[in-house]
């Protein structure tokens, strides 16, 4: 089994019960608004967008939300100031911490992210900091059903490197460049995908007494609460 520190889990479970949803739809949006800008608004042909309007369809964004979303990507208004960005660090408890952002103010998210970490009793890095603790993958979800053990062996022969089961689904992670090809063949097997994208996974997990690990996990659902972050990865063992 990988690294994998469940994170993605937690986060998942609490944008689900989140109230804020105009804030969850707005960073929902901007992912968006970047992939159909780089690589047009075709979801057939663009995969990065495919995956950012699965994923906001996982969330009930509704379709109107994301259409607007691809025509500022297309050059229809509003999506031309937005750049992607990430940032490395160690937050509270020494856990390293990769964070996404996308923003229309690179020097406002920069400081207001360094001011976080430190606030938090971390330090923000420079570049590769801590990048060489992840690895980044393919991760893909996958309904499951009464046979599970079933699906989990045909998954491992449709070529998973990493297959587990959770309470959400069936996980599988594979090698970044091979997430298009498998959520294809999870689809043609006959299995529903229900979430598809990249992260970085640890390689190692850093393990915590419960009083560290609880105040390293408030850290991180505070870091991923700010309007520009759009994903957090870490190596905490949760």
């Amino acid at each position: 089994m990988s690294g994998h520190s469940k994170w993605s889990t937690i986060k998942h479970k609490k944008a689900m019960m989140d109230s804020r949803r105009g804030q969850l739809f707005t960073k929902l949006g901007r992912a968006i608004t970047i992939a159909a800008r780089e690589g047009g608004g075709d979801e057939t042909s663009n995969f990065k967008l495919r995956l950012a309007v699965t994923k906001a369809r996982q969330f009930n964004m509704p379709r109107k939300n994301i259409d607007r979303a691809i025509d500022r990507g297309a050059g229809q208004g509003g999506g031309e100031g937005l750049v992607e960005g990430v940032y490395e660090g160690y937050g509270s408890g020494k856990i390293a911490v990769m964070v996404e952002v996308v923003t229309d103010n690179k020097n406002r998210t920069a400081a207001e992210i360094k001011k976080f970490f430190e606030k938090g009793g971390g330090s923000l890095g420079q570049p590769g900091s801590v990048g060489y603790l992840f690895t980044q993958k393919g991760r893909i979800v996958v309904e499951k059903t009464a046979e599970v053990e079933t699906e989990m062996l045909q998954l491992i022969d449709l070529g998973a490197e990493d297959v587990e089961e959770m309470d959400e689904g069936i996980e599988i992670l594979i090698e970044a460049g091979q997430l298009g090809a498998m959520r294809d063949k999870v689809t043609a097997a006959g299995l529903k995908v229900k979430q598809a994208e990249l992260v970085f996974d640890p390689n190692n997990l850093l393990k915590l007494d419960e009083k560290s690990k609880a105040k390293a996990v408030n850290f991180l659902e505070n870091l991923d609460d700010l309007d520009d972050v759009q994903n957090v990865y870490t190596n905490l063992d949760i």
